[in-house]
């Protein structure tokens, strides 16, 4: 089916549909960009591919009489509702509790398009609206909210969303295989003359990979995970910190057991995930005939992500790094499922012919972008293993960090006669290029830097304290001096004159004002005056978050301290602008109630 999914009476009847002849109708907090990179999208292109009429009711009103709620009418087999590509507080709202200066997946970046929790919001109104359709519960929120969770803008321990919302039925993950199958599921059941659901629960589905739901008839099997009670987590941090551990451990694991947690009378059952999709699988997703543009709804309106993306190609999903603040492994998992070279040539092509292509590309990319093809060279080794990362606290040995594979992916895009120039705006890492097993690193620094920068590289170092950075899960600082000396080393023998461009987060559990003080001097030796800055943000589901909360690292659970208060929050994040005049006197006197008065002339001179 060619055009965009239908998002109105008028639309549906230009297919020769009519109202409540729908089979699924998915409700989005962002706009409706017809794009592989915007998830609903994905999702509605899938099940369209399955054979079902899909609609899309994008950015519904919640406020007026519910007319967007109300105007398609009543699915045969259920709604699906996701906040959108991001968590929606995240989205909304800085590490600061402050109001973002855009929303990127609205129109014209407008912040009055979509409620806070949108997944709550918009679940409750169409149970009200419509008690007997099954809700399905997907996306970033929804999936990092599953369980028991730290909420940092209300500042509580919330219990899984499918408790607050109400819906049925949660997707968690990467959601094209789950969402099928419960529509499948769903409608074996209507076809069995409505059977009796047990429990409340459709027939079928309880068994279903990468689905969560509520149930209070809970039967034990014997390998469950069972995480201690919501009402635990009130009463005891720790509680709540160990569960961390065991919740991530099953999201890392390739043969994953069923979690369990009770909330109040009723219990939450996770169900172990699909396994890692295949190169096929992920080809068709991505060629799906997707038209690549915003629904024609928004003609004369931007939408900020979609200008950052529309010649970008995703090459791979997945990431092994295990970063501790990232929900990346958590939502799209380890172990990394890459396209043919062929599927991303084929997606190029499409792209040349996309009447504002000026010849070049700007991303490609993926969660890193520089894990292309690869993971653990015995896939038995992997499949026993639980580590949260492949690369810390060193990179594993079994792993394979060839960098060829994707060197011949860029060589092969640019051979196309209307590309210009291809670039990577995903950040890569350095560690892995740097790692001695992977013998094209130096190959694959050189064809970067030299054929797909656009002046400037972004990387990560995240601190310069490899006592912060140990906590992070990120390399040692010296690896990314290093990797700062072959970039400037390439770019002078090149003759370029481009720019390495360090991302760096402040009040990250573990790291101390005087670990600020440090990064500053080492950055002003570096000679970076930096731009690209953040103040850690606790969001739902993270090793980091945990710690942030409950003060305790969910893997020991020793202490560790945090910066909580909003004044030694602004203190530690200061020290980025040591350059700037305004913050020098501040900062000096900072020093000298640290005790650390010998850092002053590294910062500022005699």
């Amino acid at each position: 089916m060619s055009g965009w999914l239908p998002t109105s009476v008028k639309e549906l009847e230009q297919r020769g549909w009519a109202v409540g002849e729908l089979d699924i109708i998915l409700f989005s907090g962002d706009a409706y960009v017809d794009h592989p990179s915007f998830g609903t999208a994905v999702i509605g292109r899938v099940l369209e591919d399955a054979g079902y009429k899909v609609a899309i009711v994008p950015q519904p009103n919640w406020r007026d009489d519910l007319r967007d709620f109300r105007k398609l009418g009543r699915p045969r087999l259920y709604f699906g509702v996701t906040a959108g590509v991001m968590d929606s507080m995240v989205n909304k709202y800085t590490a600061g509790r402050r109001l973002r200066s855009e929303d990127a997946y609205t129109p014209d970046g407008r912040h009055d398009h979509r409620p806070e929790y949108p997944t709550i919001v918009y679940t409750q109104i169409l149970k009200r609206l419509y008690p007997d359709v099954p809700v399905v519960l997907g996306g970033i929120e929804a999936s990092m909210r599953r369980l028991s969770h730290y909420d940092y803008w209300q500042e509580r321990v919330r219990p899984s969303i499918l408790v607050d919302s109400g819906a049925d039925y949660l997707v968690y993950g990467m959601g094209e295989k789950p969402m099928v199958a419960v529509a499948r599921a769903l409608e074996q059941q209507l076809d069995a003359d409505r059977l009796q659901p047990i429990d409340g629960l459709a027939h079928g589905l309880v068994d279903l990979p990468q689905l969560a739901y509520l149930t209070s008839s809970y039967v034990p099997q014997a390998d469950d995970v069972v995480l201690a009670s919501h009402g635990q987590c009130l009463r005891d941090k720790r509680a709540h910190a160990a569960n961390f551990r065991l919740i991530e451990e099953e999201s890392n694991a390739l043969h994953a057991r069923r979690i369990v947690q009770q909330v109040g009378e009723r219990y939450v059952i996770v169900n172990p995930p699909y396994p890692p999709m295949t190169t096929e699988e992920l080809d068709h997703v991505y060629e799906l005939p997707y038209t690549r543009q915003p629904h024609p709804r928004y003609q004369g309106k931007r939408i900020p992500a979609y200008e950052m993306i529309r010649h970008s190609v995703t090459l791979h999903r997945g990431c092994f790094g295990g970063c501790a603040f990232c929900t990346i492994s958590a939502h799209q998992g380890k172990f990394i499922v890459s396209r043919s070279k062929e599927s991303v040539l084929r997606e190029v092509e499409q792209i040349t012919r996309m009447p504002d292509f000026r010849g070049y590309i700007s991303d490609l990319g993926g969660p890193s972008a520089n894990m292309y093809r690869m993971g653990g060279r015995d896939t038995s080794l992997c499949e026993r293993c639980r580590r949260p990362s492949c690369l810390h606290p060193s990179i594993c040995k079994n792993l394979n960090a060839d960098h060829g594979p994707l060197i011949d992916l860029y060589r092969a895009v640019d051979a196309h006669p209307l590309v210009k120039k291809s670039f990577v705006g995903s950040g890569v890492r350095y560690d892995l290029i740097l790692h001695e097993g992977g013998k094209t690193g130096l190959a694959y620094a050189r064809e970067l830097i030299t054929n797909h920068v656009s002046g400037r590289l972004k990387v990560a170092p995240e601190h310069t304290a490899d006592n912060v950075l140990h906590i992070m899960r990120k390399p040692s600082f010296s690896q990314f001096e290093e990797f700062k000396r072959l970039f400037d080393r390439i770019c002078r023998e090149a003759g370029l004159r481009q720019q390495l461009i360090p991302y760096f987060i402040s009040s990250h559990p573990g790291c101390t004002a005087e670990d600020m003080a440090e990064l500053a001097v080492t950055t002003r030796r570096l000679d970076f005056h930096l731009e690209q800055v953040q103040d850690f943000t606790p969001t739902p589901m993270t090793v980091s978050t945990e710690m942030w909360y409950t003060g305790l690292h969910p893997y020991t659970l020793r202490p560790v301290y945090s910066a909580r208060s909003p004044q030694d929050k602004a203190a530690q994040r200061r020290f980025f602008f040591w350059y700037k005049p305004d913050e020098r006197r501040a900062i000096i006197e900072a020093l000298r109630r640290m005790g650390r008065p010998d850092l002053i002339p590294k910062l500022f001179g005699r």
